[in-house]
């Protein structure tokens, strides 16, 4: 099978295009043939060597694919089933090992490429909506890179809820997505100072929750736009990492709380994982959510679609397909 595979860290170049043996699933796995691959900020991470892995590895963990082969002990599914998960086991390939514990099935109707797009980004906006910071009609949130795949998704899930919706992003382009997804406003950052617009857009209050999947460039002046007693839900770094900090700060602006949560904590459980994705597959096959999925690369593509995404030059979800 055609398989990306990193020997050793570093540029988008590290990111070779090999043939591997087609994988045989053990007790618990099930072999997937990928229709579409899902990728993400940490396989970047992963790559640069800033998280740690055993190398050689195929990278990525986020697909949908059609069901080839079951290991021993599973049941629940069954050949040429369409499914998806964020813990398939080196998904930048052809063919690839899934826990059948951390798999589900696609509903009717709901193409490889929109639930691959949905599943993590869109468990993710599910978990900090609704278990992060349960957000309520009303309340006021300040969502960063609201162009981005898991900003356009959130932004729907908290206009769904009620709330009122401000968002960052970086041009007239990216602001236009933004608002079509529902933003009540939108802060140009690259134009105007957003602690300034959020302060005076919400006359001097601040938001009842910051959700910043942005970190270092933006960590300072989100504390700062929160009320007292509302909550930062850091969830991603992608302008990298938030220096240390005294959580004294915490109490003298406002006795905030800060939380630095991951998907996998709020997917722990069988059933918790079929409910969030039930729900958000769910949405995005009636057409309630909304999946952009225009940027979409051929599999030997894999290092042109990273270094796109590290540049900020995409909006929605970034693809691979084998």
């Amino acid at each position: 099978m055609k398989a990306i595979q990193i020997q050793q860290t570093g540029g988008p170049e590290v990111l070779e295009l090999v043939d591997l043996p087609i994988p045989v699933p053990g007790p618990g796995q099930v072999l997937i043939r990928i229709e579409t691959t899902g990728l993400n900020f940490i396989e970047i991470y992963f790559r640069k060597g800033q998280y740690k892995a055993a190398l050689p590895i195929v990278p990525g963990s986020e697909a949908a694919g059609t069901v080839e082969e079951l290991g021993p002990g599973v049941q629940g599914f069954s050949a040429g089933e369409l499914v998806a998960s964020t813990a398939v086991i080196g998904s930048y390939a052809e063919y690839a090992l899934v826990p059948a514990a951390q798999l589900v099935k696609v509903p009717a109707g709901l193409s490889p490429e929109k639930a691959a797009a949905a599943m993590l980004q869109g468990m993710t906006a599910h978990y900090l909506a609704y278990s992060t910071y349960p957000l309520k009609s009303g309340e006021t949130a300040l969502i960063h890179a609201g162009a981005g795949g898991v900003g356009l998704l959130l932004t729907q899930i908290a206009k769904r809820i009620g709330a009122r919706v401000i968002t960052t992003v970086s041009t007239a382009a990216k602001a236009e997505l933004s608002r079509e997804a529902g933003a009540d406003e939108v802060i140009l950052y690259s134009e105007q100072d957003f602690e300034v617009e959020v302060k005076r857009l919400t006359d001097g209050k601040g938001v009842d929750v910051v959700y910043d999947s942005v970190g270092k460039t933006t960590f300072e002046k989100s504390l700062n736009c929160i009320r007292p007693r509302g909550m930062l839900a850091l969830f991603g770094g992608s302008s990298g990492a938030v220096p240390p900090f005294d959580p004294i700060q915490l109490s003298g602006k406002g006795s905030l709380y800060l939380t630095r949560p991951t998907l996998w904590h709020y997917i722990a459980t069988r059933a918790e994982l079929e409910q969030r994705a039930g729900e958000v597959l769910g949405w995005a096959a009636s057409g309630e959510l909304k999946l952009r999925t225009e940027h979409i690369y051929p599999l030997h593509e894999a290092a042109q679609a990273q270094t796109d995404m590290e540049e900020r030059k995409t909006t929605g979800k970034i693809l691979l397909e084998p």
